[in-house]
C-alpha cells in the first residue's frame, strides 16, 4: 500500500500562477481549482489508491501567539483565497480525504498524516508531496519520502542529507538557525546554511552545542561569534525551532483505509 499525502495549499497557490485566470458560469474564478482537482485526479488515474489533501482553511495558526511576525494570510489574492473552500469541497466530491486546518497549519497535517501511515504494517510506503522543507524533518529512511510534483524529485533521508547537510531529525534546528523566510521568522545573525549544517551535523540539537565554540571543529574565525550569538539569543533559537517543528500528534484518522479514494464519487 502507497499513501500520497499532498499539500493543497503549496498546489493551489501553484496552479494560481501557473494557469491563465479563467471563470465559472457565475463569473467565479476556478482555474486553480480546476488544474488542483485535475492533477490529483491524474494521480489517482496512475494508481494512487490512498491519498489525503491538507489545506490551510486559514493561514493563522497557533504559531501566531508565539510569534508576532509570523506568517498570515496579509496579501493574498482575494480570487486566491476564496478557491480554497471551493477546492475542498471539489476534491470530497471527487472521493479524496481533505483535511482543512484551522488551529494547525496543512504541513502539520501532513506530518501527522504520515506519522499515523508509516505506524501500520501495511503501508510500503508514504509520499509528503510537497517541496517545502519543513516537511524533511518527517522522512524516515526510504519509507517516508518527499516528492516535489512539479520536478519529480523524490527525497529520502539520504537526500535530505545531501540537500541540507544534516538528518531530518535536525530540520528544525537547522530552520531555527538560518530562518525561514516564507513562514517570517529570521534565524540567529551570522547563521548561514552552511555554519548550521557544519554545527549540526555533529552535535544534532541546538542545546547540545556546547558553549565552547572551539569544540564545533569549525571556521576559528568565524565560530567565535556564531558561539556569542548563540548564547546571547539562546531562547530565541528554541523559539524559532518550536515554530519550524511541525505536530504529529493531531487525530486525522483511526485507519490508514480511510484515506482509500472513494469510487463511487
Amino acid at each position: 500500500m502507497q499513501v500520497h499525502l499532498i499539500d493543497g495549499t503549496y498546489e493551489l497557490f501553484r496552479h494560481y500562477y501557473a494557469l491563465p485566470k479563467a471563470k465559472d458560469g457565475r463569473g467565479v474564478e476556478m482555474a486553480a481549482v480546476r488544474g488542483v482537482v485535475a492533477s490529483v485526479k491524474g494521480m489517482i488515474r496512475e494508481g494512487a489508491t490512498h491519498v489525503a489533501v491538507a489545506t490551510d482553511q486559514v493561514i493563522e495558526s497557533f504559531r501566531n501567539e508565539l510569534w508576532a511576525g509570523y506568517k498570515t494570510g496579509e496579501g493574498i489574492e482575494p480570487d486566491l483565497w476564496a478557491q480554497f473552500p471551493l477546492l475542498e469541497n471539489a476534491l470530497t466530491e471527487a472521493g479524496v480525504v481533505v483535511w482543512p486546518m484551522v488551529e494547525f497549519e496543512a504541513d502539520d497535517a501532513l506530518a501527522a498524516g504520515a506519522a499515523l501511515a508509516a505506524r501500520d504494517a501495511r503501508v510500503e510506503r508514504v509520499w509528503i508531496c510537497t517541496p517545502d522543507k519543513d516537511l524533511a524533518q518527517c522522512v524516515s529512511g526510504t519509507r517516508v519520502v518527499q516528492l516535489n510534483r512539479r520536478t519529480g524529485e523524490m527525497r529520502d533521508e539520504a537526500g535530505v542529507i545531501k540537500k541540507f547537510g544534516v538528518g531530518p531529525s535536525s530540520i528544525p534546528d537547522y530552520l531555527a538557525l538560518v530562518g525561514d523566510v516564507a513562514d517570517g521568522y529570521p534565524g540567529l545573525a551570522g547563521w548561514g546554511a552552511k555554519s548550521a549544517a557544519a554545527v549540526l551535523a555533529k552535535f544534532g540539537h541546538i542545546e547540545a552545542i556546547p558553549g565552547d565554540w572551539r569544540e564545533w571543529r569549525v571556521n576559528a574565525a568565524k565560530a567565535s561569534a556564531l558561539a556569542r550569538t548563540l548564547v546571547e539569543e539562546r531562547e530565541k533559537a528554541l523559539l524559532f525551532r518550536r515554530l519550524a517543528t511541525l505536530r504529529t500528534d493531531i487525530a486525522l484518522f483511526g485507519d490508514v483505509e480511510e484515506l482509500r479514494v472513494r469510487s463511487d464519487s
